[in-house]
């Protein structure tokens, strides 16, 4: 979903993550398609409708994949510009409407100051181990976007791995549960951890507002996307049903920014402004 620096160019281990072309069908909100990814889906849509700025209006979608959610917002009235620096997720997103896309680094975004009105960062910040390559991201994204803007991030928690594999059964494998432990330890993911995932940052969310700070943003909140809705008996029927999955999006608002129940979620979404001038 988006870069990291190594030499000759991005980290060969994510690009070829994601060349292999799965991340165009994992947010699929088809019925029978994973719970979990239906889940964040409508989460981040749901918060992203809430927090935005009206439309119509110009938005920065950098390391949006395949455009999962750029077709949406889109369709809702945006006018979607779309980053990515892996060429199929570009090829795949330039065939939507109403979306253009090209190949970028959301490091160095080639567009000029304030040239949005919000800028979306669904994948980036969790593909960039080290701090001042994530604060770069988010100092370019709030350069983008315009004074009183809005810039939206997306976390995956420090403790997603360790809840993951618990539930799922792995972490009794005694090889899964050493590189599950090693994550927790700084919240980088790479070496023999890649088989989990590929290189990748596990925020602990306590150090999200800090690093929004660092990059110029006030306003700053996070959020917990899943909440603890995933360990519910019977998601996929909850999901299916609209009525049921009412009810559990409205549930999760509820608690979405409790403290205590942020690193239960898997996914974070993290919303702030760029000052007004």
């Amino acid at each position: 979903m988006t870069d990291l620096d190594a030499p000759g160019g991005f980290d060969p281990a994510i690009l070829a993550y994601y060349e292999r072309g799965d991340e165009d069908a994992r947010l699929r909100t088809d019925p029978g398609s994973d719970a979990g990814n239906r889940l964040e889906f409508w989460r981040t849509q749901d918060v992203l409708r809430r927090t935005l700025p009206a439309q119509p209006g110009r938005l920065l979608d950098v390391g949006g994949g395949p455009g999962a959610h750029a077709a949406w917002l889109a369709a809702d009235g945006w006018t979607v510009d779309l980053i990515d620096p892996v060429p199929l997720h570009v090829t795949q997103a330039a065939a939507l409407p109403g979306v253009t896309a090209r190949t970028g680094d959301a490091r160095r975004l080639d567009c000029p100051d304030a040239a949005y009105d919000a800028v979306l960062l669904l994948g980036p910040l969790y593909h960039l181990p080290e701090r001042a390559d994530r604060l770069r991201a988010l100092r370019e994204a709030a350069r983008a976007v315009r004074p009183g803007g809005v810039v939206a991030a997306a976390e995956i928690s420090r403790y997603a791995g360790l809840n993951d594999n618990l539930h799922r059964g792995r972490y009794f494998d005694p090889e899964v549960r050493r590189m599950t432990d090693a994550v927790l330890v700084d919240g980088c993911q790479g070496g023999p951890e890649l088989r989990l995932f590929t290189t990748a940052y596990f925020h602990d969310p306590a150090e999200i507002p800090g690093e929004f700070a660092a990059a110029g943003l006030t306003d700053v909140v996070t959020r917990g996307l899943e909440g603890t809705a995933w360990l519910m008996p019977g998601m996929d029927r909850h999901l299916d049903d609209p009525e049921r999955r009412a009810v559990v999006l409205h549930a999760l608002r509820q608690v979405e920014t409790a403290p205590a129940l942020l690193g239960a979620s898997g996914h974070l979404l993290t919303t702030a402004l760029r000052p007004a001038d």
